[in-house]
């Protein structure tokens, strides 16, 4: 009886664990997700980042991140955070020629380049289609 008891005790000792790392997992996993997207619906970030992405960036990079003839996919190849945030702010310029102007001083950009880039990561990753977003 006393070796089954141990069992007992070891089998809901390790599931307990495992749980409890299996968590810890998922959510070092969300820690670089710059998005939240449950049952399909998207975070405030998210759905602010579609709303300032489809205010102008679409113009040139095509509805919903998928370019354009002038201007390339942000979802196919999306870049990390840092360089997204350095194009957008200072813009970005091929052999002297300006591609893609700053919006570091933009009121209706500037501040929401985390947004859009949830967005484009949510697009990027599948975990939204395209179109707008459910809040």
């Amino acid at each position: 009886m006393r070796p089954l008891r141990h069992l007992i005790l070891f089998a809901i000792v390790a599931w307990g664990f495992a749980d409890v790392c299996g968590g810890y997992f998922q959510e070092v996993a969300a820690a670089d997700k710059f998005y939240r997207v449950v049952d399909g619906k998207a975070d405030v970030r998210t759905y602010n980042g579609y709303r300032r992405y489809h205010a102008g960036c679409n113009h040139c990079h095509g509805p919903d991140g998928v370019g354009s003839t002038f201007a390339p996919s942000l979802v196919d190849r999306p870049r990390d955070i840092e360089e997204f945030r350095r194009i957008v702010r200072d813009g970005q310029s091929s052999s002297g020629t300006s591609v893609m102007r700053a919006f570091a001083d933009d009121p209706n950009f500037a501040p929401y380049i985390d947004d859009i880039y949830a967005y484009l990561q949510a697009r990027a990753e599948g975990a939204l289609g395209r179109g707008r977003p459910k809040r």
